[in-house]
């Protein structure tokens, strides 16, 4: 396999590896919690307890992404890369054979180690390996995991532990990665640093506190009840370190995350909107089971089924994904997708135990294609204007800032529910509280968008986004007036 396609076409066996490595880390992310009460049987523990182990692999993903720059770098990308994936692989079986939860819980933060260099790394290959030209292809590639994994995860969960056992959510890993290792050896390339930077310590240190208070904080706020002393110290802590961290990295020579990268507009823009909506939409698929299930009274396969039509409209649209953004350009896209998808949260706010099933797919599949376009439009401009220098710098502030995304979404749907349960005459009143938490979930959404027009009509025609477009005609100059 080649790395590079002709013409400078995006490299398509390496964004599928890469694509598959971020797959394995996402569904690992969260296909435990269909897993839990069978672990905490296997174990003598509550289910609650199996949280612990949720928890430190989110956690160390959080801490060591934005090494990963950092060690591609200065060790080279195939290098750390294929070393990411043998510590993935091998955890994973060590997972499996845990006899105890302290034990899981020390493989999960090794399997996190694992996770927070593979992606990271995997995706700046692929940014330094694409042409610009067609650089919408390759994140297109390299979207669907985010998309793919949150909704099948209960699915494959359900299916692996009910038929098998738990066990096989973990080594179900071994011969995928396996398989990657030898890919990866094959197709990735020795990239790194021509003049590798000092490790700047402090930097990392401050990032990595700040950065686990909020995903620990989000992990408190989606307990059932949330121990405020406990949230108060993290909110502190967490905001006096990312403070620090801000203070130092703009300030060092080569700081471990350079925040120059934000004066760039579409990467500015791209993050502050593109952030609301990843919260937004890693809070649904959260929701939605349990409205289902607790709401309209359906069996958890009735309601697994259901939430897949919502992987069925991600897959469905990706086809179209790349002539539409060639067509119409990324600020129109990014406003249309955003809407729409707000709406068919809205919807979904709105449906009951009565609607059809057929209606309610329909709109879980519309909810699919939407998120889809947003999702691949935004990861895309994020990157339109970073130069060369930068780029590495740049992957590892959006990896760090869609895992932070991923990690707020479910406490935010769970913050929403509570709300939702607070009202008066709600807590026990069937959908209503899952419809204010719905509804709120599509207002933050719906903020996304607001955010989106501000960014510039000509955002990413460098990538060719809108490229399609014909150019107004220039109108003829105005004859100037005469007395």
């Amino acid at each position: 396999m080649s790395i590079s396609d002709p013409a400078g076409e995006v490299p398509r066996s390496l964004a599928l590896l890469v694509a598959g490595a971020f797959f394995m880390e996402m569904l690992d992310g969260t296909i435990i919690a269909t897993a839990a009460p069978s672990i905490a049987r296997s174990f003598g523990v509550a289910s609650a307890d199996i949280g612990v182990a949720m928890t430190a692999y989110l956690l160390t993903l959080a801490i060591f992404i934005p090494l990963s720059g950092w060690l591609a770098d200065r060790l080279g990308a195939r290098r750390v890369f294929a070393t990411a994936i043998v510590v993935f692989t091998i955890s994973s079986a060590l997972c499996a054979a845990s006899v105890n939860l302290p034990m899981l819980a020390g493989m999960r933060v090794v399997q996190g180690i694992g996770g927070a260099m593979m992606v990271p790394v995997g995706r700046l290959v692929v940014l330094r390996s694409t042409d610009k030209s067609h650089l919408i292809r390759a994140i297109a590639y390299l979207t669907w995991p985010a998309l793919a994994a949150p909704v099948v995860a209960p699915a494959v969960g359900g299916l692996l532990t009910s038929y098998l056992s738990w066990h096989w959510i973990f080594l179900v890993n071994v011969p995928l990665g396996v398989l990657a290792l030898g890919f990866a050896l094959r197709v990735v390339p020795d990239l790194r640093a021509q003049v590798a930077s000092r490790l700047d310590g402090p930097g990392f240190v401050l990032s990595a506190v700040c950065l686990a208070c909020v995903v620990y904080g989000a992990a408190v706020l989606s307990n059932q009840r949330i121990p405020v002393a406990r949230v108060v110290v993290l909110a502190a802590v967490g905001l006096a370190c990312g403070a620090l961290a801000v203070w130092h990295l703009l300030r060092t020579r080569a700081p471990l995350l350079d925040l120059s990268v934000f004066g760039v507009a579409t990467f500015r823009l791209a993050h502050a909107s593109g952030s609301l909506f990843r919260i937004a939409i890693n809070a649904v698929p959260f929701l939605l089971p349990l409205e289902f299930q607790d709401g309209f009274g359906w069996t958890p396969v009735k309601s697994g089924l259901a939430v897949v039509f919502v992987f069925f409209g991600n897959i469905a649209i990706k086809p179209a994904t790349t002539p539409l953004l060639r067509r119409f350009g990324f600020r129109p896209v990014l406003v249309v997708s955003t809407l729409a998808a707000t709406l068919t949260i809205v919807g979904c706010a709105l449906a009951g135990p009565g609607w059809p099933f057929p209606a309610l797919v329909s709109v879980l599949f519309a909810s699919g294609v939407f998120r889809s376009l947003g999702f691949t439009a935004y990861n895309t401009v994020a990157f339109a204007d970073v130069d060369a220098a930068r780029m590495s710098h740049a992957n590892t502030l959006s990896s760090t800032l869609q895992q932070l995304a991923t990690g707020l979404g479910v406490a935010a749907g769970a913050l929403c529910l509570r709300l939702g349960q607070a009202l008066p005459g709600t807590a026990s009143a069937g959908t209503t509280p899952y419809r204010v938490a719905l509804a709120l979930i599509a207002a933050m959404i719906f903020g996304g968008m607001v955010a989106a027009l501000g960014m510039s009509r000509d955002a990413g025609v460098g990538i060719g986004g809108g490229a399609g477009r014909r150019p107004a005609p220039a109108r003829p100059a105005r004859a100037p007036a005469t007395n």
